[in-house]
């Protein structure tokens, strides 16, 4: 099972524990955790069904390649971190 950490950030806007869910990739996870807290769809995703550009998700400590159908892969014990993305300079 993947373990599924939301950052502070996103859980002043949505409340969300920490997740344990299967899949074998970003895309089945987020759309497990989406299940269990509906909440989140419209924050990281926008109407299209697109990461919004403020959402960054780490696999495994590094940051998600395919941001657009979100396949980066898992191992069983993969932890996927999602967080506020920080602009500006």
């Amino acid at each position: 099972m993947a373990t599924v950490t939301f950052a502070p950030a996103i859980q002043r806007h949505v409340a969300v524990d920490e997740q344990h869910v299967d899949g074998t990739n970003v895309h089945d996870v987020l759309t497990q955790c989406m299940a269990l807290t509906p909440g989140l769809r419209g924050y990281l995703f926008n109407d299209q069904g697109r990461l919004r550009p403020h959402v960054a998700v780490f696999v495994d400590g590094h940051l998600i390649r395919d941001r657009r159908t979100l396949r980066d892969t898992l191992s069983g014990t993969s932890r996927v971190y999602v967080a506020q993305a920080l602009s500006g300079g």
